[in-house]
């Protein structure tokens, strides 16, 4: 399903299809490298939609990875990638990871997610995130949008404007505002299971703590560890990140190379992705490793080499679901109560999938994937239930 033709190449033609007024979706051909979109899609992908709007410089892609659960949520993330490919690659892989996180949140939503193509220092614009808007709302509610690298709570409360199938937008507009705040709570209460899981206790008073990477949710992070009584070791490529940290909480400070390495009881990446990986892996000096970053296996056979090492691993998707529950929240009306019970409830969510991986003798990320994909296989064969429309309300 979706718009396009069978093969997506990596570069645009001249020429692309356009509709009335320059709107349409982008036929593209190239004689280089191809990628199948069909074979992209696997068995698992519902859709990919392309948008392109040729005034605006609109480029965008939409994969919807299930809506078994619900509509697919998840964020847009505005990126120069060098190739269409690549843009591609992207989209699918994190809608993929947005389905699980939120069927192990325990949310009535399925996994989507959407990439700009383009630098957002120079061509983002009213025109071109309005005109992103009407496409979303063209989808009839089976994508819903979010913030995400490269854009913004202002960005989505432009996007509202032409559609109601976002969230993430300002509290003026029934909004939750930043989910950064949000994101560190439910991280630090998967901090807590993750030491009730190793030393039986859910306490991080006199725990050191590496924190890798000190931007939005890891300088909220680190705060609410400092006040747990926690020591922290920090680390990040901006150093005026570093020296706020430092000025505020009084914490060490590592190379961000090599923080990785530092003897700790808890790593925590919250920063890129793929920081385990071949050669981390034999430098790490911790009980476990728990963080908000994405994607933190470089590959699945990582999760399992921490678990032969004896380090406990939090599946990122399920230890960093803070901002999605808080933002999908929004859906229902936003209430701050009724979201942060959901944050705090990421403490017992992983305490299952440990329980799941111990029993099994499995490793912990795999737990987490055996977990979600049972809930998605017992939620959504309800669906299959047939409930016959109800009349409406008599005159």
């Amino acid at each position: 399903m979706g718009s396009g033709e069978g093969l997506l190449p990596t570069e645009p033609s001249d020429s692309p299809t356009e509709g009335p007024d320059g709107w349409g979706v982008g036929r593209v051909s190239s004689p280089r490298s191809q990628v199948s979109i069909f074979e992209a899609l696997g068995r698992e992908y519902e859709e990919i939609v392309f948008f392109h709007d040729a005034s605006s410089g609109l480029r965008a892609i939409v994969a919807i990875h299930s809506t078994v659960l619900g509509p697919a949520l998840g964020g847009t993330r505005f990126y120069p990638f060098e190739t269409e490919e690549d843009a591609l690659r992207d989209v699918l892989r994190l809608a993929r990871g947005m389905t699980f996180k939120a069927a192990a949140a325990g949310l009535d939503l399925g996994g989507g997610k959407a990439v700009i193509v383009g630098d957002p220092k120079r061509i983002k614009s009213e025109e071109l995130l309005r005109a992103y808007g009407r496409f979303i709302d063209s989808l009839g509610g089976r994508y819903i949008t979010a913030e995400d690298v490269g854009t913004s709570r202002d960005d989505m409360d432009l996007v509202r404007r032409e559609t109601r199938f976002v969230t993430g937008v300002s509290p003026h507009l029934g909004g939750s505002g930043d989910p950064s705040p949000v994101t560190a709570i439910g991280v630090f209460e998967g901090l807590r299971a993750c030491a009730q899981e190793v030393w039986g206790d859910p306490s991080l008073a006199g725990k050191r703590v590496a924190v890798q990477g000190v931007g939005k949710v890891g300088h909220h992070l680190v705060r609410l560890l400092v006040d747990a009584g926690a020591h922290c070791v920090v680390a990040d490529v901006d150093v005026d990140a570093v020296a706020r940290v430092v000025r505020e909480f009084g914490v060490e400070t590592a190379e961000p190379d090599k923080v990785h390495a530092v003897h700790c009881d808890v790593f925590a990446p919250c920063a890129l992705g793929a920081v385990i990986r071949d050669d981390t892996l034999p430098e790490l000096k911790c009980r476990v490793v728990a963080g908000s970053a994405n994607n933190q296996l470089e590959r699945p056979e990582h999760g399992r080499a921490l678990h032969e090492a004896g380090i406990l691993y939090a599946p990122d998707y399920v230890i960093n679901a803070g901002g999605l529950i808080n933002v999908s929240d929004e859906l229902m009306g936003y209430s701050e109560e009724r979201a942060m019970a959901r944050v705090r409830g990421i403490y017992q969510t992983l305490r299952a999938v440990f329980h799941l991986a111990s029993t099994k003798g499995i490793p912990t990320a795999e737990a987490a994937d055996q977990f979600a994909a049972e809930r998605m296989r017992k939620i959504g064969r309800l669906r299959l239930l047939h409930v016959p429309p109800r009349a409406g309300p008599s005159a």
